[in-house]
């Protein structure tokens, strides 16, 4: 079991920039692919990012490719997503999840891959 906490939502102009933050429980975190999704008001959660365990192998989605930064730092137990150049349609709820995934160079981007998710935090970006 992984509990994970996100943190460093909040109102934003477009054009401007966030960082969350997830927060990991266990000391095994290092042994987890992390990703992040969003979920805006009425449509499906979606694919925002994604970081393996080991190899520092990140994915994105077309939608943020060249704006936003997924990172990890294992002695923190902690994936951040570096949000810049925010537009409008980016208001969601954003959400980290995490994969047990121990030696392993994979990304992945299916909800599905995931068994662990935090609690979301929101984000606002007005235009």
């Amino acid at each position: 079991q992984v509990q994970l906490v996100e943190s460093g939502g909040g109102l934003v102009q477009a054009g401007g920039s966030l960082r969350l933050s997830c927060a990991a429980s266990r000391r095994t975190f290092s042994s987890y692919a992390m990703g992040w999704f969003r979920q805006a008001p009425g449509k499906e959660r979606e694919f925002i990012a994604a970081i393996s365990t080991i190899g520092g192998n990140t994915y994105y989605a077309d939608s943020v490719k060249g704006r936003f930064t997924i990172s990890r730092d294992n002695a923190k137990n902690t994936v951040y997503l570096q949000m810049n150049s925010l537009k409008p349609e980016g208001t969601a709820v954003y959400y980290c999840a995490a994969r047990f995934d121990p030696y392993s160079s994979g990304t992945y981007y299916n909800i599905g891959d995931y068994g662990y998710w935090g609690q979301g935090t929101q984000v606002t970006v007005s235009s």
